[in-house]
């Protein structure tokens, strides 16, 4: 049963909120307090403890993490393992599976730069071959020509990037997850600016694997994330290339054993205060209803881009039929870095999205860089009416 979305509530929990207008959420989000203090509570019983003893007593505080994050994604607690980062998550996912020379990966235009890299640093190592899907006019992905690649080259995987940093676009990771479940293809989901700030079900996307990050929409600790395993690849023996201890039993001499559940993708050390902090993220989003976060964010969003299509002198770079809490723009006669001044001015917290970021979608648009805003559902209707002031008010001058 979730509660209500009071948002003076939440903006009461949201401490600092008050004196900025926090639009980085798709970069580093504020936590909750029960967060903050659920860390500083751990690491103070480190202090006076050691680490052994606090994490023995807190077992049953740990595991609420894997807990929490399967009512979360709608799977079972033995499916989560728990991750530095969403990249720390994506690389263990990857390295999993036993690739070799002309494989076949199948992915987007615009997947994290990281995800790209990894593609590119497996191309040059193993001779795996990478196939980019096309973008339809709109910008969403070409679902046919998707198609026609998995029926042309029968790739090992196909990774797909929720929704990309460097974009407000929000892919068809579900019927691309339907594709591949018909045709027991490996997939690869990339949920970093998915999980928290809308609804994320690996039953509905069919994935085999999901990572993401605690710091962004989950309003988590920095260096905390999660990755979903299905149950197919448990079954099938996947595990990471560098598992240790944690995820395996050193059996004789020259075999060992994997874990059968998630915990097999995660290593023996872990940052137990930053792991409960993350933890009562997910349980304060779950709390709420992440469906209820899903329509306020729209909301806010909707209202904001509607605000912002108002000034002639302001270009918006998102394109797709399903747009999320990530905005770029640009100004006609004004540079990035002085857009970014003034909203700094203000107290208007945001960033700046490079072509580094998302070279393919930058050179399609033309563009070097843009600003980001990205608020969350404990911002207002008010403050997007200001942010849009703002804007107008020196751009006019």
């Amino acid at each position: 049963m979730s509660m209500a979305m009071d948002i003076n509530k939440i903006r009461n929990e949201t401490l600092y909120c008050e004196d900025k207008i926090f639009l980085n959420s798709a970069g580093s989000s504020l936590s909750p307090t029960v967060v903050n203090e659920a860390v500083r509570h751990f690491l103070s019983e480190e202090e006076t403890r050691g680490g052994y003893q606090v994490e023995e007593d807190r077992q049953h505080d740990i595991n609420d993490f894997y807990h929490q994050a399967a009512i979360l994604l709608n799977c079972k607690a033995e499916n989560i393992a728990f991750a530095h980062d969403a990249t720390d998550a994506y690389s263990k996912a990857l390295s999993s599976i036993p690739f070799e020379a002309g494989d076949v990966i199948i992915t987007s235009n615009d997947d994290y730069s990281s995800n790209q890299i990894q593609f590119l640093s497996l191309q040059n190592r193993y001779g795996i071959i990478l196939h980019r899907i096309n973008n339809l006019e709109n910008g969403d992905i070409d679902l046919d020509h998707c198609k026609l690649l998995v029926e042309q080259h029968r790739p090992k995987l196909v990774a797909i990037t929720h929704i990309p940093t460097n974009s407000g676009k929000v892919q068809d990771v579900k019927n691309i997850g339907e594709l591949c479940a018909d045709q027991q293809i490996i997939y690869l989901v990339d949920a970093c600016q998915s999980v928290g700030q809308l609804s994320v079900d690996v039953q509905e996307i069919k994935c085999d694997f999901l990572s993401a990050t605690g710091r962004k929409f989950l309003r988590g600790p920095r260096g905390t994330g999660l990755l979903y395993v299905s149950d197919r690849i448990l079954n099938l023996g996947y595990a990471p290339l560098f598992i240790d201890g944690r995820g395996a039993t050193w059996t004789a001499a020259n075999q060992y054993k994997p874990a059968d559940t998630a915990l097999r993708f995660q290593m023996w050390e872990a940052p137990y205060a930053m792991l409960i902090g993350l933890a009562k993220a997910i349980n304060y989003a779950n709390q709420i209803g992440i469906k209820k976060i899903e329509g306020r964010n729209k909301q806010i969003m909707n209202h904001l881009r509607s605000k912002l299509a108002e000034i002639k002198e302001i270009k918006m770079y998102d394109r797709g039929s399903q747009l999320s809490n990530i905005l770029t723009f640009r100004h006609i006669g004004l540079s990035v870095a002085d857009i970014q001044k003034i909203l700094d001015h203000h107290q208007v917290y945001c960033s700046i999205s490079t072509r580094e970021w998302g070279v393919i979608d930058f050179d399609k648009k033309g563009v070097e860089s843009v600003i980001r805003l990205s608020p969350h559902y404990f911002n207002t209707i008010e403050e997007m009416d200001r942010v849009a002031q703002i804007l107008s008010d020196v751009l006019s001058n």
